[in-house]
């Protein structure tokens, strides 16, 4: 049974790695906030209609919770999202990927500043080392390779923190189904990523895209839609109702590992320093969700039931205890 529950998640991750080299190879033919935007419009639009078929209408009212519902979906759809797409156009795919799978540590880092839970030093500890391993592979080990880490680093420390704000923020809506926090919080940014695309148009930083740019990318589109912002949240809410979330969150790490070996396929060849420094990073990552994880079947059902679970992404995390 726990076998064919972590199909689940598993599913999610796989879809989730595949799809940074997707969104990299629309970027040359749309720009970033409007990839982003445009892919959101879609999945906002399939969310809504699940939502209206599982939970009715009365599941799109706000309760009085529209500034924090805005508040977290800016920061976590539009902020991660933009910032993500940004990213890749300085960073590659790979790298990136192993920014997304240290989300875990970062929330529990989000909480402990939030509510004063403090983590464990051990974890603390590890999330240096998987920073260092990351570095390792922006890098290649050089010194003269440090500014590589500058821009599109920032960018992706800056995208982590939001969506680790927003995984935190998911607590607050223990009245809430899943579904029904990702579809509003969802609206709220995509409202924000259309707003900022469309003074992006017209003030001439980006171009909005031709009728021939979204052809072109039409095949990546419906990939990163259905697949990742659909499919992969669907299955990834299965399986942390199914393991709980300390269990689910170590797929997570195999998020990077997926994107490697895309890049690998497509001809990218790593230099040794690189797979040494993602093997330390998945290394540290790993161990710090089994540091966090429930000691107990008790704590473990307690976490399935009690933890906020935050998905729509490939950085789609929840808080691990």
């Amino acid at each position: 049974m726990r076998s064919r529950a972590a199909a689940y998640p598993l599913l999610a991750v796989l879809s989730w790695g595949v799809m940074f080299p997707i969104l990299a190879s629309a970027l040359p033919r749309v720009d970033p906030l409007n990839l982003t935007t445009a892919r959101y419009l879609l999945a906002a639009v399939i969310l809504v209609g699940i939502l209206l078929l599982r939970e009715g209408a009365g599941a799109l009212r706000l309760g009085g919770r529209a500034v924090e519902v805005a508040v977290l979906g800016v920061v976590g759809f539009a902020g991660f999202n933009v910032l993500t797409n940004l990213a890749l156009e300085h960073a590659a795919p790979q790298q990136i990927a192993l920014f997304v799978a240290t989300t875990p540590v970062i929330t529990q880092l989000v909480r402990w500043v939030r509510d004063g839970v403090r983590p464990k030093p051990l974890l603390l500890a590890l999330s240096l080392v998987a920073l260092l391993g990351v570095g390792l592979v922006i890098t290649r080990g050089s010194l003269a390779g440090v500014g590589q880490f500058g821009l599109g680093g920032l960018m992706m420390i800056g995208a982590v923190l939001g969506w680790g704000i927003y995984t935190h923020g998911a607590g607050r809506f223990g009245g809430w189904s899943p579904l029904r926090y990702t579809t509003l919080t969802a609206l709220a940014g995509t409202a924000a990523m259309l707003a900022a695309s469309v003074l992006a148009d017209g003030i001439g930083w980006q171009h909005a895209p031709g009728g021939a740019d979204l052809v072109a990318v039409a095949p990546q589109l419906a990939y990163v839609v259905i697949l990742g912002a659909v499919v992969a949240v669907l299955a990834w809410n299965t399986g942390v109702q199914r393991l709980g979330a300390a269990n689910a969150a170590l797929f997570m790490n195999l998020v990077p590992v997926t994107t490697f070996a895309v890049q690998i396929a497509r001809g990218y060849r790593p230099e040794p320093v690189e797979l040494v420094g993602a093997a330390i990073t998945i290394a540290a990552l790993v161990a710090a969700n089994l540091v966090t994880r429930p000691r107990t079947a008790s704590a473990y059902q307690a976490n399935a039931v009690t933890d906020p679970v935050a998905v729509i992404d490939p950085v789609a995390v929840v808080r691990a205890r």
